[in-house]
């Protein structure tokens, strides 16, 4: 069966975390049905990224708080009550309470020019800005994963490439040794295959060095600060076609980053509204209860409170709500144009590591291959000398290692040209692990 390309994965994976309906229960996490021990997959790496990050929890409660505060600016203004008496504790005949007047009153504010609802639109668009705001940061964080799910697949194979190179070089190391011994080789040869393995066995090193900071920085995605996991599968050699940018550049309007700036000039039209409304005076509608001490009479008042708007007609804030709306759009202006260079960016990269890993693999790989094994036979029979040996196997090797580098930014590019396009290359996909077996969702 056909198999497609561990960035073709990629897009699945992402367009898995886009339904999560089928995997959510009802605490809104993400639930994988089988559980792997040792090895961590893509699709895994994202779902627990998805469920734990630090980043997109505190965007969730951001959430809440704004539809909270929607809550409160829909709320009507309180009653007010008040009670007072006069003419009291006097001197002469307003002593004690005989002259008194005592007044029970209420106020309302009522509020003119459909403020109230214009503080609702408002920050109910304020609400889908924060839904923006998750769906950009998950898209950067499953960008992110990706690329650092496949440097750790990177720093796998070049910590097994590293322990075949050291395998090889036991081999030469052993067979110069034996050559001395039988004393067809001068002893310095055997000095400088000991270098060689010595350096190999330094460079092994590095590569676990490097494998374990790889996969520190990926569970740290999901809050661990020591991975779970032995090992990252993932189909890391094939590559597929390049789509051409005409096809892509049409989707280049999905990326939240795009998609959001329609919102956000609705929120400043909605702010602009608001503050026309708060220019409109609201009024105090006064109403209550009298009484008499003096004639034991009751009676009733009533009135109302409107300000003159005699200098805060609030014409500043009504300005800057218009200079903001402007401003709006020509950051939006602003973003599609260094989104499309991005993109374009982006995509040259792609389409040169394309064309860079099928040239490594096409052309240097077996020319490399066939001067190491062809040096390496000619040495047992003294065709060739030692250096000429270090020489082809450090070709060699080299090439394996530049193959694995090219490989590695070719995915890279590959995701974030799927992540400036907010889609991707290709939905109907399945995940490869490096044994060639589907793992099924």
């Amino acid at each position: 069966m056909k198999r497609n390309s561990f960035a073709f994965a990629v897009g699945l994976l992402f367009c898995f975390s886009m339904a999560t309906s089928v995997y959510a229960q009802t605490d809104g996490r993400i639930q994988i049905k089988k559980s792997y021990r040792n090895n961590l997959t893509l699709k895994q790496a994202i779902v627990k990224t998805l469920n734990f990050s630090p980043e997109l929890s505190a965007l969730s409660l951001e959430k809440r708080a704004r539809e909270a505060h929607t809550l409160q600016s829909g709320l009507l203004p309180n009653p007010s009550l008040n009670v007072y008496t006069e003419d009291v504790a006097g001197s002469g005949p307003f002593e004690g309470f005989k002259q008194s007047e005592t007044t029970i009153q209420l106020g309302q504010l009522i509020e003119l020019g459909s403020k109230r609802s214009a503080r609702v639109k408002a920050n109910r668009l304020s609400e889908k800005m924060a839904d923006w705001d998750y769906e950009t940061k998950r898209l950067e964080l499953l960008t992110k994963v990706s690329k650092n799910f496949l440097d750790v697949l990177k720093a796998q194979h070049k910590v097994s490439l590293t322990k075949k190179l050291r395998a090889v070089a036991k081999q030469a190391y052993d067979i110069v040794a034996e050559k001395v011994k039988a004393g067809k080789a001068a002893s310095i040869e055997k000095v400088k295959a000991k270098i060689a393995l010595s350096s190999i066995k330094i460079e092994l090193s590095g590569a676990k060095l490097e494998l374990n900071n790889a996969r520190l920085r990926l569970s740290s995605f999901w809050g661990t600060t020591q991975p779970q996991f032995s090992k990252a599968v993932g189909d890391f050699f094939l590559i597929s076609a390049v789509p051409s940018s005409e096809r892509l550049l049409e989707k280049l309007s999905k990326n939240p980053n795009l998609a959001r700036w329609s919102t956000e000039l609705k929120r400043r039209r909605a702010a602009l509204n608001r503050e026309k409304a708060n220019g409109i005076p609201n009024i105090q509608v006064n109403g209550g209860f009298r009484h008499l001490e003096t004639t034991n009479d009751d009676t009733f008042r009533f009135g109302i409170t409107v300000p003159i708007q005699l200098f805060n007609r609030n014409q500043g804030a009504i300005a800057e709500a218009k200079n903001r709306l402007e401003k709006t759009r020509e950051e939006k202006r602003a973003m599609q144009l260094n989104t499309t260079q991005e993109f374009f960016k982006a995509y040259n990269a792609l389409v040169f590591s394309h064309s860079q890993v099928s040239s490594i693999k096409s052309e240097i790989l077996p020319e490399a291959q066939k001067a190491f094994e062809a040096t390496q036979e000619g040495y047992k029979f003294g065709k060739f000398g030692l250096r000429e040996v270090l020489e082809s196997q450090k070709t060699w090797f080299e090439a394996q290692k530049q193959h694995i580098e090219a490989l590695a930014t070719y995915h890279k590019a590959n995701v974030d040209v799927e992540g400036l396009t907010g889609t991707f290359l290709m939905f109907k996909s399945t995940i490869n692990t490096e044994s060639g077996r589907k793992a099924r969702q």
